[in-house]
């Protein structure tokens, strides 16, 4: 997996923009944010899941709000790429993502649903409510 940040915002804003781009079968750890975080897929297929909810597949053009608190994983499916663009706020201390542990082969070989995520607004707000 690849990270890039693409965007650190000037005071008093705490926006942070980052593009990574997955390997297959490449995922992140278990994390969470305290303000949420956007995903906007760029290429590829790749999965999503919140704690507690079914493996989502997402595909390029997919968008997924995840909402402030929620532990959650996300990375590319077994046999293809997935690059997207993560934006999140961090604190005013610059406290950001939360680390858990690591997803497991079990965990992400759980068969995934095809993910039902709205296209952004045609004046391209991301919906506020989650997409789960």
């Amino acid at each position: 997996m690849w990270i890039d940040r693409d965007v650190t915002a000037l005071e008093p804003s705490h926006l942070q923009a980052f593009h990574a781009l997955f390997s297959p079968g490449a995922r992140t750890a278990w994390h969470r944010c305290p303000y949420g975080r956007i995903l906007t897929v760029l290429h590829g297929v790749g999965r999503v899941r919140r704690r507690g909810g079914p493996v989502h597949e997402v595909r390029a053009g997919d968008t997924v709000v995840v909402p402030p608190g929620e532990w959650h994983w996300h990375g590319a499916a077994p046999n293809t790429y997935m690059a997207v663009v993560s934006t999140h706020e961090t604190g005013p201390d610059d406290t950001g993502t939360e680390w858990g542990e690591h997803v497991t082969d079990a965990e992400y070989r759980m068969p995934p649903l095809t993910a039902m995520i709205r296209p952004p607004d045609s004046d391209r707000v991301p919906q506020r409510e989650a997409c789960w």
